[in-house]
């Protein structure tokens, strides 16, 4: 007999009980934020068990560890962070990491700004110009 499938935001609010500590209350923060800065944002369970966020592709996922919860941005590397908020996975051409720890304060204003930046970024056409031409390297 077959097993019945859960719903991505059912597995990611049983990972937040199965925490039952501050990484819990934390990633269930980031969550609401995250769906405050984008109603429209899918939630998703990836890679054997990682809570992922998407819209026109991923946005971001949601990692936690025994010290950090950790949100990865798939193109973290093209957004703009005027708030400092990326504070590793530093060194990679795509992707940037934010590292929240126990007793952080997360910048919630900053965090959704960088959520909707990552949703746009999704939504454009890449290789498009401003007229919907092509642009090409010069």
């Amino acid at each position: 007999m077959n097993k019945p499938v859960e719903s991505a935001s059912a597995l990611i609010d049983q990972r937040i009980r199965e925490l039952g500590d501050w990484r819990g209350r934390t990633l269930s923060k980031v969550r609401a934020l995250i769906h405050a800065a984008d109603p429209q944002i899918l939630e998703e369970w990836k890679w054997r068990g990682t809570p992922v966020w998407s819209h026109s592709g991923i946005v971001c996922t949601g990692e936690t560890y025994k010290n950090v919860v950790k949100l990865t941005f798939a193109k973290g590397a093209s957004l703009p962070d005027p708030f400092h908020l990326f504070n590793s996975s530093l060194e990679g051409n795509v992707r940037r990491a934010i590292d929240i720890h126990e007793g952080d304060q997360i910048d919630e204003a900053g965090l959704q700004d960088l959520i909707r930046a990552a949703v746009a970024l999704n939504l454009k056409k890449p290789g498009k110009g401003p007229r919907g031409s092509r642009q090409r390297a010069r």
